[in-house]
């Protein structure tokens, strides 16, 4: 698998990431091991995580394999801080103490005494330069390599990043990690502008349209699926809508000529967009996760991407 830099930071990760937040939930241990298995084997490195996934079961997870199945400088780990679900309501706490109390309990699940990214998970309450000084600690420390955000909006990404780079000693901030897909390009508006200003890489979640862009709800819920699930329909019943299924169906014919399925096709267009660095993968199984292993030394045609644009939204401006 090829390898890219995030951003303008010393930190290189694979082209693709394999994402962990079904895991404890959907993805039990023994698909997790055969998930990292085959991602490993097929040359991948970034495996993204949080304290929030399955309440730390994810991070568990993780840990155990370093303890039994993968060496832990073949992973590039990245997890993130701030947020949790406590009584079924989601808890955002950016404060110094709660971020740095997150790392501790990440390092401690995780079996390691670095985190090779440490991400703000959301934007938070708590003063910013409070919030970004646990992560000038948590490098300072050792404890972290790396420091990114997650899920900040555009002019919450250029304030934070203009913060770090204010004054020598502070960490720059690497990358951040927000939604993008041919179902959702609000981020070219402002956040992907911000982040190509200031020289950090993109991690974009959901690269696949939540599901959606495979073509399998173009005929209703299948079941096994995530819309056809009690906890994650809210997730995807945004994108089944009559705009979402005349780009899902755009996607289907691409992939028809190209002779690739539709997964494919969504995921390589969001791989090769520009400030992208490598696309969080959901897949659930080895079977789900094989067909996006195979596009190492694949890319769409210029005039395929052109029309997906079209199709989805307009002319992707930043392309140049």
């Amino acid at each position: 698998m090829q390898h890219r830099r995030v951003g303008e930071s010393g930190l290189v990760v694979s082209a693709l990431g394999l994402g962990t937040m079904t895991w404890g939930g959907d993805v039990d241990f023994a698909a997790a091991r055969a998930l990292v298995r085959s991602f490993v084997e097929a040359g991948g490195s970034l495996v993204d995580t949080a304290p929030a996934y399955g309440s730390g079961m994810a991070e568990k997870m993780v840990g155990k394999m370093l303890a039994t199945d993968v060496r832990r400088e073949d992973l590039v780990i990245a997890t993130k801080a701030g947020f949790s679900v406590r009584d079924g309501g989601r808890v955002v706490d950016t404060s110094r103490g709660a971020l740095l109390d997150d790392l501790a309990g990440s390092l401690r699940r995780l079996r390691t005494d670095h985190i090779d990214l440490w991400q703000v998970h959301a934007w938070g309450d708590a003063p910013l330069e409070e919030t970004l000084s646990a992560l000038d600690q948590a490098v300072h420390s050792g404890m972290a390599r790396h420091v990114g955000i997650c899920n900040f909006i555009g002019w919450q990404t250029a304030r934070a990043a203009t913060w770090q780079q204010a004054f020598p000693g502070r960490t720059r901030l690497a990358s951040g990690q927000v939604e993008y897909s041919l179902l959702a390009r609000r981020a070219e508006i402002e956040v992907l502008p911000a982040l190509r200003a200031h020289g950090m890489g993109l991690f974009p979640w959901a690269p696949v349209g939540r599901g959606v862009l495979t073509g399998k709800y173009r005929t209703g819920l299948p079941r096994g699926s995530r819309g056809a699930s009690d906890h994650f329909a809210w997730f995807v019943a945004p994108y089944l809508e009559a705009k979402s299924r005349a780009i899902t169906d755009a996607v289907c014919r691409a992939a028809d000529g190209l002779e690739l399925t539709p997964e494919q096709v969504a995921l390589l267009w969001v791989r090769d967009a520009p400030v992208v660095t490598a696309p969080l993968l959901g897949a659930r199984t080895p079977e789900q996760l094989a067909p996006y292993l195979a596009l190492d030394e694949v890319s769409l045609p210029t005039p395929i991407v052109e029309a997906l644009d079209d199709v989805s939204g307009g002319r992707n401006h930043l392309r140049g």
